[in-house]
């Protein structure tokens, strides 16, 4: 557990004071009498336990409540972990060709790529990767990290539609992964551009970009997602429900891909079936790696809400007693 304003404490030293003042004060008394025999059993002479007790419960609650100011909470997954020295940012294609069912009736090149990237991120939990999304424009679904339940998250949101899908602009995606890269410290960084068409949108050529990625050393793994010829786009549907497709070239720029991965010192692969997407992160595992320990922040639960109800809670429970089992002469 873990204390937002740990300073709000320091109210708690000045509850033995207010407590001594409010002694010093005393009570005024509740009807006046002549002889202090006739009202000793009652009289302040000797301290009422009853009393004592309600009076505890409500600098109790006071205590609580300073407590609940402080903001207490509980951090779930903040620990020390051994991270495998690897930076990876995959940038992934959103554009309309994705939507091309290479890969059978049902599993189309962007379902096929989340698939796999999917079971990719949970194969390397020590390795900081993050996720850009391009078509039209390029844009960081998520920042490299280790928390790899929130990097699903954002991949599962990803699908084609989420931004403009009329073109593909495969440079302002390199520099946009570069971006999020290149102010790490690791000794490894890597990027992953999967692609199934050819640069004609954005203000920087590839190559400008793979440029960019050798001088800051990251290499680059371009993979062309399409078999070759042609694919089946789907179209519509009929009046039973079917799928209606239509054949659409396959316009996979494998010449600038390759030169990209040349330059920086990857691989480029065509992924014309989902054995061949896999292998490229296999060989990932072998690149060489450093351990270096980070800290890794996950969700923290809020306590504030439940220390009020009980500081509440006892308030209520003084006042109760006070005015029933406890309750003083008017």
């Amino acid at each position: 557990m873990t204390l937002a304003h740990p300073w709000v404490l320091l109210l708690w030293a000045l509850l033995p004071l207010l407590a001594w003042l409010k002694g010093k004060g005393g009570q005024p008394s509740a009807f006046v009498y002549s002889s202090v025999d006739l009202v000793r059993p009652i009289s302040g002479l000797h301290r009422s336990r009853a009393g004592a007790i309600l009076a505890n419960l409500r600098w109790l609650a006071l205590a609580l409540f300073i407590f609940a100011l402080a903001q207490p909470r509980l951090v779930r997954g903040e620990s020390h972990v051994k991270a495998s020295g690897i930076d990876i940012v995959v940038a992934l294609d959103l554009s309309g060709s994705m939507r091309s069912l290479d890969f059978g009736p049902d599993l189309s090149r962007i379902k096929l790529a989340k698939e796999v990237l999917g079971k990719f991120i949970d194969n390397r939990p020590n390795d900081r990767i993050g996720l850009v999304a391009f078509a039209k424009d390029a844009f960081i679904a998520s920042p490299p990290t280790l928390d790899h339940d929130y990097l699903q998250q954002q991949l599962d949101r990803l699908d084609i539609g989420v931004i403009d899908e009329r073109a593909t602009a495969i440079g302002s995606a390199l520099m946009t992964a570069l971006n999020r890269i290149k102010d790490l410290k690791d000794k490894s960084k890597i990027v992953i551009l999967m692609t199934d068409g050819e640069n004609n949108s954005g203000k920087v050529s590839p190559l400008t970009a793979a440029d960019a990625a050798q001088a800051l050393g990251v290499k680059v793994y371009t993979i062309g997602i399409g078999r070759q010829g042609s694919a089946p786009y789907p179209v519509g549907r009929d009046a039973y429900g079917r799928m209606v497709t239509k054949d659409m070239d396959v316009d996979i720029d494998e010449e600038t891909l390759t030169k990209i991965a040349e330059e920086t010192h990857g691989k480029y692969y065509r992924a014309d079936t989902a054995d061949t997407l896999r292998r490229i992160y296999s060989e990932i595992d072998h690149l060489e790696t450093t351990e270096v320990e980070v800290k890794k922040y996950q969700q923290f639960d809020e306590l504030f809400g439940y220390v009020t109800i009980c500081g509440l809670g006892v308030l209520l429970g003084e006042m109760v007693l006070a005015q029933t089992v406890w309750r003083k002469l008017p």
